[in-house]
């Protein structure tokens, strides 16, 4: 799995998995014709503009050669403070698998790069699915606004970044890796040369730290030395020696 930033030869695949996704997940509250304005409206003619906006990041996730989800966010604020996370939508083959929340994180990852202290994120009111997603990987809500989609204006729940007993951004996983099941707790990341390393447990309550996962290539083979670097010994993705790691996340 592959997680780049978005280029016009993505706008095509881009606007499929929007359409089927909303067609899949909003019928319960959305007309078909309100959707088709959407992702019209969204994803038409002017969506180009939008990639090489320098307050807009759309990422895209690529297995196998092919798109199969994308976030869309924005930077506001002065300066660029808050990264708003707008969009996240994974085509409906391929959730369930990790898919979603690695998006997740590494969108909330590049937003913070790109200098917003905080992250936001916009789900519809309605959308039962995508607002258990936020509540279950780290995201508390903080308020509501309302948002045109077409000709009618609907609600949204805003969701800011909660915390797990001071320990930073809640979000933890159940991933299969390599054969074996375990949790990764997103928000105890170490910064790697190429992707954050996180730490692993064998059990959702994290007593006892199991492991890194590299964030490059999904990996638990890797190896630390006594200064508590680590390298990734699939891609070679390295930490460096612990005192690092106090800018990072």
């Amino acid at each position: 799995m592959e997680i780049r930033e978005a280029t016009k030869s993505d706008v095509d695949a881009i606007r499929s998995i929007a359409e089927t996704s909303l067609s899949s997940t909003y019928t319960d509250f959305l007309e078909a014709e309100t959707i088709d304005d959407a992702v019209e409206q969204w994803y038409g003619d002017g969506f180009d503009d939008e990639l090489e906006d320098d307050n807009s990041l759309v990422l895209v996730v690529e297995r196998d050669g092919d798109v199969v989800a994308f976030s869309q966010s924005e930077l506001v604020g002065q300066p660029h403070a808050t990264g708003r996370l707008l969009w996240l939508h994974v085509d409906p083959d391929h959730r369930g698998d990790g898919t979603g929340v690695r998006l997740l994180v590494r969108t909330r990852e590049k937003l913070l790069e790109e200098s917003a202290e905080q992250v936001q994120g916009f789900v519809l009111e309605d959308n039962e699915g995508g607002n258990e997603f936020y509540r279950s990987h780290g995201f508390e809500q903080a308020g509501q606004r309302e948002v045109e989609i077409g000709s009618e204006t609907f609600t949204e729940n805003v969701y800011a970044e909660g915390e797990i007993e001071g320990e930073g951004w809640g979000a933890i996983d159940e991933l299969d890796v390599d054969g074996e099941s375990v949790y990764v707790s997103y928000g105890e990341g170490a910064r790697g040369s190429k992707s954050p390393f996180y730490s692993t447990y064998q059990t959702e309550d994290r007593e006892e730290r199991y492991a890194w996962l590299c964030g490059n290539c999904d990996s638990l083979d890797n190896a630390m030395d006594t200064m508590g670097r680590i390298e990734c010994n699939v891609c070679g993705n390295r930490r460096k020696a612990t005192r690092w790691d106090a800018s990072y996340l």
